[in-house]
């Protein structure tokens, strides 16, 4: 979940390096720091020089630029979410071993680290830092770079220099994301290849095991020969433009989003949807009579809602798994299954052990990833990318709509009749969804009052049925990372099963009331809130006359099919939790404890 980044060339490193770890600080930013080589004043001998500062970047910034440039050499740097130890000055990254020769960046986790530390503690090292990634310094200050990499259990990307090798930088990567960006007569390391648009045109996604080193003479990668591939990311796409926050900027681009995901596969007149990411497994999938759905956070969120979709659009059974449970389920291996791993990154180390387990049982293994190259896209038989661009926003918001776009792709790609009424209605709704999406964003002015209106309240309810119950789930996960107020998704049948207790004047309630076969059930439900004194905030459908008799606040969208219900309500509910926490004064671009990628378990 930590950000690393590595330059060599003829340029000077520090900067270069920084900006870089700028485009990162959504990987984590509770400390970072750096290594780059500069001259010593008196021998004119070069040396390296650490810089560490706990907090985010700018701290860094200050720290970095009071000091003297920079040599066109070697240089790495890191951006650091916490996992062992706190954060602090001292287990920042870069760590050095005893001698003060090899310094080194780490992402990822050391399984084995007590074990290992106590061996070379036996062996005479000194340890400053509580973290696990000091050991791998140590270790290959005890046992050279290739065979230090073998006693580690874990998963690791690895940007490492040497003081005696000032043009060269060493890397390594286990389970977690490392990619070289390849230019002229210089070279870049970065956890995503995001952050080196406009830097490079060519970059290397390192696959596991991959080892090697960058220098000003080229590079050297084993033990598999590396694939220079086109980087094709546009910069603009990673700037937050006239938006205050990415996250905004992010949620405003969900037309687009969407239009991404559906150009060139969707073709209503014609009853057709065309992915070509599915051909190469096309006769597996005639054979395939059950759909696992495998993620995590947001992306669970999605998976739910297409469970249901495969089920009444592909009539397949389908299930929904969280990863981090999955990976460590005794179920029973099913016959003609195919596992769909979701993930915006990945990169997602929950969701990666479930793909291990589902191929090592033999099923159909098909991707839902936004990230060109990531681990999940490259390790599945076949999938779909999602097309929306980078993002930033540490909490997300185009992730949902572009898996709910491409997971509805998906169902009418399975359906065995792409001629019913419902497939067509879909098919037609789907192109639909931008220009509705973009009403909705029009409003957002009305959203923003409702949230200052709400500002008071320090827990809500979000609730929906069927195709809502996700995007109420969505919508309770978003006020929580981005307000830090308390918010619980329930299916509304369930509320009288328990949350019903907490209802009082200060208890509010999100409900999902859009105009479908569940409405009814949604307004019964919302008169036993009323009953009981709890402010009700309505998402409902536009020309819905009765729901404002009953809702203290209501938002109409406009009115599309059922399935697709939550591409349209989850754009309000993104943009309340959004204003909610902006007018708190928050950052909600990098909300506390959290990362965007979530490469450790």
């Amino acid at each position: 979940m930590c950000g690393i980044a590595g330059y060599i060339g003829k340029k000077e490193g520090l900067p270069i390096v920084f900006g870089t770890l700028r485009k990162l600080e959504y990987r984590g930013y509770d400390s970072a720091g750096v290594a780059y080589f500069v001259k010593r004043r008196k021998s004119g001998v070069k040396g390296v020089k650490v810089v560490k500062t706990v907090g985010k970047l700018d701290n860094l910034e200050q720290a970095i630029f009071d000091k003297k440039s920079s040599l066109a050499a070697a240089a790495i740097g890191h951006t650091r979410w916490a996992t062992h130890g706190p954060p602090n000055e001292i287990n920042a990254h870069p760590h050095w071993d005893c001698k003060k020769e090899i310094f080194l960046v780490h992402n990822g986790i050391i399984e084995n680290y007590k074990e290992l530390k106590e061996e070379l503690l036996k062996a005479g090292h000194h340890f400053r830092s509580q973290t696990d990634t000091e050991v791998a310094v140590h270790l290959i200050e005890e046992y050279g770079f290739e065979k230090a990499l073998k006693k580690i259990v874990g998963a690791y990307a690895f940007a490492i220099i040497y003081r005696k090798e000032p043009n060269k930088i060493y890397f390594a990567r286990l389970g977690s994301p490392l990619v070289v960006g390849v230019g002229q007569e210089e070279y870049y390391l970065a956890s995503d290849p995001t952050a080196l648009a406009g830097l490079v045109k060519r970059v290397i996604y390192l696959k596991d095991g991959q080892r090697g080193v960058l220098s000003l003479g080229g590079f050297k990668i084993g033990p598999t020969r590396p694939k220079v591939e086109p980087l094709d990311i546009d910069p603009e796409q990673a700037r937050k433009g006239d938006f205050p926050h990415f996250m905004l900027k992010e949620i405003f681009e969900g037309p687009e989003v969407v239009r991404s995901a559906l150009r060139g596969r969707l073709f209503p007149e014609r009853n057709l949807v065309k992915l070509g990411g599915l051909e190469s497994a096309a006769d597996k999938l005639k054979k395939i009579r059950r759909l696992e759905i495998i993620s995590c956070g947001t992306s669970y969120y999605s998976g739910l809602a297409g469970e249901l979709l495969f089920e009444e659009l592909s009539e397949l059974p389908a299930e929904i798994h969280l990863a981090s449970e999955y990976r460590y389920r005794k179920d029973p291996t099913q016959k003609r299954a195919a596992c769909v791993f979701i993930s915006q990154s990945g990169e997602t180390a929950d969701t990666l052990a479930a793909l291990k387990k589902a191929g090592s049982r033999g099923y159909l293994t098909l991707g839902v990833v936004n990230a060109v190259g990531s681990s999940i896209a490259r390790a599945t038989e076949a999938g779909v990318y999602n097309h929306a661009g980078p993002e930033i926003g540490v909490a997300s918001t185009k992730a949902f709509l572009s898996q709910l776009s491409v997971l509805a792709l998906m169902s009418l790609f399975l359906s065995k009749n792409k001629k019913s009424k419902t497939a067509k209605e879909v098919m037609r709704e789907l192109s639909a969804i931008p220009g509705k999406i973009k009403l909705i964003l029009a409003q957002s002015d009305k959203i923003k009052e409702l949230a200052k209106k709400y500002l008071k309240y320090k827990n809500f309810l979000y609730l929906g049925r069927g195709y809502n119950y996700p995007t109420a789930l969505e919508g309770a996960l978003k006020i929580k990372e981005i307000a830090y107020v308390h918010a619980e998704g329930y299916a509304g049948g369930e509320m009288k099963h328990g949350p019903i207790a907490l209802v009082d004047k200060n208890f509010p309630i999100v409900a999902i009331v859009t105009q479908n076969g569940v409405y009814e059930k949604m307004i019964s439900n919302l008169e036993e809130i009323k009953a009981r004194g709890g402010p009700i905030l309505a998402i409902a459908t536009v020309g819905d006359k009765n729901i404002g008799k009953l809702a203290d606040d209501v938002f109409y969208v406009p009115k599309t099919v059922r399935q697709l219900e939550p591409m349209l309500n989850v754009v309000p509910l993104q943009l309340f939790a959004y204003y909610f926490g902006a007018l708190k004064g928050y950052d909600v671009d990098k909300p506390r404890n959290l990362a965007k990628s979530v490469t450790v378990e």
